[in-house]
């Protein structure tokens, strides 16, 4: 159903480093580049994760309760790409681990920008 989400950057060229590092371990690979937007994923119809420069050339600001989910392929991909986007410099928000009575195991992180994002893993 989501065909992108979108992440403002005030460091577009550290973002685009950033994100093509940390999205390759989900074989996530730059779709569509520009020098205001960059958009990666596995496929153009399916769902994408993008950067922009805001068109409206205001600062980016990070929103309270927005949150990208990403979906990993298991538990040990959760801690990997968790790791993976600390040893990259971004925070931690939450460790790898199950939530919601173990339905979901979810790893929290803010990226360079500040931006709210996990890896989500739905199933035993």
């Amino acid at each position: 159903m989501i065909a992108y989400t979108t992440l403002g950057s005030n460091n577009f060229e550290r973002a685009a480093k950033f994100h093509d590092a940390l999205l390759a371990g989900l074989n996530a690979k730059r779709l569509y580049d520009n020098d205001r937007l960059i958009l990666w994923g596995t496929a153009m119809n399916a769902p994408m994760l993008s950067i922009c420069k805001p068109y409206n050339e205001q600062p980016a600001t990070c929103g309270n309760g927005i949150m990208v989910a990403l979906a990993a392929g298991s538990r040990e991909q959760v801690d990997s790409l968790h790791r993976k986007a600390l040893e990259l410099g971004s925070s931690d928000e939450g460790v790898p681990g199950p939530r919601a009575d173990g339905a979901f195991n979810i790893g929290y992180f803010r990226d360079l920008d500040g931006n709210k994002l996990n890896f989500i893993y739905a199933g035993q």
